[in-house]
């Protein structure tokens, strides 16, 4: 089983899906998000309790309805619903949606009883959802109606390319017996291939591929976790072989943040996960997944692909808070065909499988390539990033934009917020400046836009837009960093109290060697040449210094490699890049280059940052380096001894 390594293979497989045809049979029922206005100056006469207002109702497809939406929403030529729903208000509403957005209906029935239609019904008091009020749970189906379904169902397997069994409601559409019926239309159509997402008695299907998680896929071996228990990737692997090796057919084991595996009639593929920015909602991901699977095979591509572009599908929707959402063609190119992986989470996060050179402090998280030529210099170019991993300059940063993004956040609530929101807002402010270290400051910028809306403490028409926060931000910074190069040009400090130890001899090294050496920065194009110039070094650089220049989809580390390799005509091998952040160790990475992580500690100046080592081995980083104390040993890594 093959893929296309570069950006081709999306375009395929997305320029084919209106060819596919899905059927989707299971659970559909309705979302029902009540949005209430928290307000307890009205009693209940009746009852003596404050009475709820709800501000604002909204209704969505849920359940095998949300797998629907996915399909349609990925452009699915034809995508057939099977299902039942009751004579009642929600059971039109639910026929109407589907109807909308362009899902065949006519397979779907109406009960012959009093089955109520499915309802999961959400009040939310802000961003906070209460406790749920479902419909239609303690439904059976009558012996007539597993017959209807059964006979609604082989025409639509007869009628497609696959078939989503999907069964989340232990009462619901698939009780035991209705099972037995799906088993023999399964039997009855091998032109049409199934995929169960089942989230109880996927141990029951028969002939037909998995789609489950980790956790499903232990239970279902006999093997329960508990759901709190992480289940490592080589134990992942492993399950999904073992199911493949049950069923006969293609397994699917979800791994939330860490991606998917594939179990094919190949072998085993891993599709690592995708680095998030935003705040994620993972509500309705596992539909998205499901819906991009079937969409997939039905026109024609491989398990494989399948996974990649389910990976990049689910990508898009959890990023979509307090909705089952859906993604788009659109949303998943603008992921890109190859996106910001993380890659090796379990090594990331246990610093006890660290593997260490001898006699060095260097990690190495990827066996690293022979580079010494005959005679002959195999890395070229070097490129650096600056902060952290050259310099000090700006050390403390995170204490300058942590407050002023609180302030921004909260407005004219900062100083009376109660404890509760102003810790919120703490917490989801320093996980976000975490998960963006390294990143252009302008796209954390955009970030904050998004954050002060989402709180909602700032009136609409006074929330700033990027720009304008990067100007408050930029200027509680440079008055630190225009102290400190104060200070080197009074003669009160020296340029090596603000560098990472023996970073000026490494350039120096380098630049002796004949190494072509670049700078590349988050930090504006100006400010990282003048500090640059202030640390004694920016000559070395010949010009090759690079910066942010205002817009958020020009990345310099990004424009430095292409033009790096274009230009000069590189190998992967002749490139080599330090860094401290996770921007330069992904784009590294895709190109082939020798990532070399610097876990440095800025406030020393030299040693170890554990947290720093985290986020560098998930970005692709194949060397963690504390600093350039050892280096000779470095050089010698680099065929440059």
């Amino acid at each position: 089983m093959t893929h296309d390594a570069g950006s081709n293979w999306m375009e395929r497989r997305l320029a084919v899906l209106p060819k596919a045809r899905v059927a989707v049979f299971g659970d559909f029922c309705v979302d029902a998000y009540w949005l209430i206005e928290p307000d307890d100056n009205e009693m209940s006469i009746e009852t003596g309790l404050p009475v709820r207002r709800v501000r604002r109702q909204r209704y969505s497809l849920g359940g095998a309805g949300n797998v629907v939406a996915n399909l349609a929403a990925l452009g699915v030529g034809a995508v057939e619903a099977v299902g039942l729903v009751g004579e009642d208000l929600f059971g039109r509403q639910l026929l109407d949606m589907l109807g909308g957005v362009g899902a065949g209906t006519r397979e779907m029935l109406v009960a012959d009883s009093a089955w109520q239609t499915l309802v999961y019904a959400k009040p939310c008091i802000g961003e906070a959802e209460q406790n749920r009020i479902d419909f239609g749970a303690f439904e059976r189906l009558s012996p007539r109606s597993v017959e209807r379904l059964a006979e609604a169902l082989a025409r639509a397997a007869a009628a497609s390319d696959v078939v989503i069994l999907n069964q989340q409601v232990p009462a619901g559409m698939s009780p035991f017996e209705m099972i037995e019926k799906i088993n023999a239309v399964v039997a009855a159509h091998p032109r049409c291939r199934f995929i169960v997402d089942s989230r109880h008695r996927a141990h029951l299907y028969q002939g037909a591929m998995l789609k489950v998680n980790a956790h499903e896929a232990s239970r279902l071996l006999g093997e329960p976790r508990a759901l709190d228990e992480t289940v490592p990737a080589e134990q992942a692997r492993e399950l999904a072989r073992r199911l493949r090796e049950r069923t006969g057919h293609d397994v699917f084991v979800t791994r939330g943040a860490r991606g998917i595996l594939v179990a094919h009639a190949g072998g085993m593929e891993e599709v690592p996960g995708i680095q998030i920015l935003e705040q994620t909602d993972p509500v309705g991901a596992g539909d998205t997944v499901v819906a991009t699977l079937a969409a997939v095979l039905a026109s024609g591509g491989d398990a494989v692909e399948a996974a990649r572009l389910a990976n990049i599908a689910a990508s898009v929707t959890v990023r979509k808070l307090q909705t089952t959402g859906t993604a788009t063609p659109a949303e998943i190119r603008a992921v890109g065909p190859e996106p910001d992986y993380v890659y090796l989470p379990e090594l990331a996060s246990d610093p006890r499988a660290a593997r260490h050179l001898p006699g060095t402090e260097f990690e190495v998280v990827r066996p690293l390539p022979e580079r010494r030529g005959k005679g002959e210099v195999a890395v070229r170019h070097v490129v650096f990033d600056h902060d952290g991993t050259l310099s000090t300059l700006r050390e403390g940063w995170e204490r300058i934009m942590e407050p002023m993004m609180l302030r921004a956040i909260l407005g004219p609530r900062h100083d009376d917020a109660d404890l509760g929101l102003y810790e919120k807002a703490q917490e989801v402010v320093r996980g976000f400046i975490d998960r963006t270290t390294g990143v252009q400051t302008l796209v954390q910028m955009r970030g904050l836009v998004e954050l002060v809306r989402q709180f909602g403490c700032v009136p609409t028409d006074q929330v700033l837009d990027m720009h304008a926060y990067k100007g408050l931000y930029n200027e509680a910074l440079m008055a630190m960093v225009r102290q400190r190069i104060a200070k080197l040009e009074r003669g009160g400090l020296q340029p090596s109290d603000f560098q990472i130890k023996n970073a000026r001899l490494l350039l120096e090294r380098l630049h002796a060697k004949g190494v072509k050496l670049y700078l590349a920065s988050g930090t504006d194009q100006g400010d990282v040449e003048a500090e640059a110039r202030a640390m004694g070094y920016a000559g070395l650089f010949e010009g090759r210094i690079f910066g942010a220049v205002g817009k958020v989809d020009v990345e310099a580390k990004k424009v430095v490699m292409d033009r790096i390799i274009e230009e000069h005509r590189l190998e992967g091998a002749a490139m080599a890049t330090f860094g401290d952040g996770p921007v330069e160790m992904r784009e590294t990475h895709k190109r082939g280059g020798m990532a070399i992580g610097v876990a440095s500690d800025e406030i020393r100046g030299f040693g170890f940052n554990p947290a720093k080592r985290s986020r560098l081995i998930a970005a692709g980083a194949d060397l963690i380096v504390p600093d350039y104390s050892q280096l000779d040993s470095l050089l010698g890594l680099l065929g440059l001894g």
